[in-house]
């Protein structure tokens, strides 16, 4: 095994350096032909150029004291002995994406590169029965009567605004922890964010908070599903129905999570859905989707996407360019069958990492609303000394938001807001690797390196049972 692996390490050398980077010994071992096991004395000899297939070399005969060895090729080894001064030191650490989209695709590409050529074949680029039959089908999984396919996630946001005619004068809660798009889309239809206090555990809108944020100018709450967890719905829904005001659903991160049972999507007035390339239901470029049981809020979205036209092609209305391709919903429609088995998979691995994680805070979970992890969220004081100990050692992370949206620059002013407990999350919050196809093994690696430096190195002692096999 030894032998085995150090051939490889240098086919790694020849790879970087060339064949003539080595000085190494060929030598065999007596056959019981030559009535010993002994070895005889090595002798040098010159490598051949790599050029069997998959990086294999051929190893030539050993010629000790200038006659042909005639032992079998199985019986020759090959053990390098000189390693010139200025080559670089092998680099055995495994690396562990924090999302590997090649090793998502790889086992449909039969199918995605089918639902291309039906596309190409029918020349319906932009909208067409593509859009058509995905909208169909992913209101049947969000159990809506309407879906509406936008090109983006922040252009579901601003489209599902306008189209309940949210504009200037109104203002719009949102919680002061998520991504900027979501408050991007309320200044973008005209209106004022409102930010307002999360959830310490979770990291969602704090309903507390947003029922005591509500003003005479309040039109709507959004409700942001963040990390694949669905917020309180029912107590935001009790405070919406007693002011009047609209619920609606930032569910960008959380296809296919549930409240109560029932799927996100549908628990409001209108939800918008983003399929950027890394969430768990992804387009391969941009797309998004606005949901929605209101029949007038569905056919005027449809208007708005398509520049303000009607059916008979006249601009009623002061529409945006924000079709959906035709492309990516045939490329959605192929991935939409298996998304709850990668939420379950999801979900599998991140009660993996909860059971070998030491010394973080995790995400607060509650029976209702199980999370479909569309990231693993953790935090920890130091959240960017550990981050840069990760990535020397080959892990990728994210960080899932460095400012709460009070302090972005760009809210600043529109926007301010105290709320300590979204800063402290933008402050502590660190994003390990999840995906569906991460393997037990990889997710180990990263469990123990996060245990390790917080630790001081401890964990390094402590490796999981499967990461010790060979």
């Amino acid at each position: 095994q030894h032998t085995k692996n150090m051939l490889k390490i240098d086919i790694a050398r020849i790879r970087h350096h060339g064949p003539k980077v080595l000085s190494p010994r060929i030598t065999r071992r007596r056959s019981t032909a030559h009535g010993s096991a002994s070895r005889d004395k090595a002798n040098p000899a010159v490598l051949p150029p790599c050029s069997s297939p998959k990086g294999t070399i051929p190893v030539r005969r050993c010629v000790p004291g200038g006659s042909e060895c005639k032992a079998p090729r199985s019986l020759v080894t090959y053990s390098p002995t000189i390693e010139p001064p200025d080559m670089p030191p092998l680099e055995l650490t495994t690396k562990v994406p924090f999302a590997d989209l090649a090793r998502h695709h790889a086992p449909f590409e039969k199918e995605l590169t089918a639902a291309f050529l039906r596309v190409l074949g029918a020349s319906t680029f932009i909208l067409g029965e593509e859009v058509e039959r995905f909208e169909h089908e992913f209101a049947s999984f969000c159990q809506v009567r309407h879906c509406v396919g936008v090109n983006s996630g922040t252009a579901a946001l601003t489209i599902m605004l306008e189209a309940l005619g949210i504009g200037p004068e109104d203002e719009v809660i949102v919680p002061a922890h998520t991504f900027i798009a979501t408050a991007l889309a309320v200044v973008h239809a005209g209106a004022t964010p409102v930010c307002v206090e999360v959830d310490r555990g979770s990291g969602l809108i704090d309903a507390a908070a947003a029922r005591a944020a509500v003003g005479p100018a309040t039109a709507a709450v959004i409700a942001v599903h963040l990390y694949g967890q669905a917020c309180a719905m029912e107590e935001l829904r009790l405070l919406c129905e007693e002011h009047g005001l609209a619920l609606l659903e930032d569910a960008a991160q959380a296809h296919g999570a549930t409240f109560g049972g029932r799927p996100v999507g549908g628990l409001g007035k209108a939800s918008a859905f983003s399929f950027y390339p890394s969430k768990n239901l992804a387009a391969l470029g941009d797309a998004g989707a606005i949901c929605s049981d209101d029949d007038e809020l569905a056919h005027k979205a449809r208007r708005l996407r398509d520049l303000g036209r009607d059916g008979d092609r006249r601009n009623l209305l002061l529409g945006h360019n924000e079709r959906l391709d035709g492309l990516q919903a045939a490329l959605l429609r192929v991935k939409l069958p298996h998304l709850e088995r990668w939420n379950a998979e999801r979900r599998s691995l991140a009660g993996r990492y909860r059971e070998l994680l030491e010394r973080v805070e995790l995400l607060a979970e509650t029976p209702e609303t199980p999370c479909i992890y569309h990231l693993f969220p953790i935090r920890t004081k130091d959240r960017d000394t550990l981050a840069a100990d990760l990535r020397g050692r080959g892990i990728e992370t994210g960080i899932h938001y460095p400012l709460a949206l009070p302090d972005e620059p760009v809210l600043r002013e529109r926007c301010p807001a105290e709320t300590p407990i979204a800063r402290d999350w933008a402050a502590r919050e660190l994003s390990l690797p999840l995906f569906a196809e991460l393997t037990e093994h990889e997710l180990e690696i990263v469990a123990t390196a996060v245990n390790s430096a917080l630790s001081g190195g401890e964990a390094d002692r402590r490796l999981p049972v499967s990461s010790a096999k060979t």
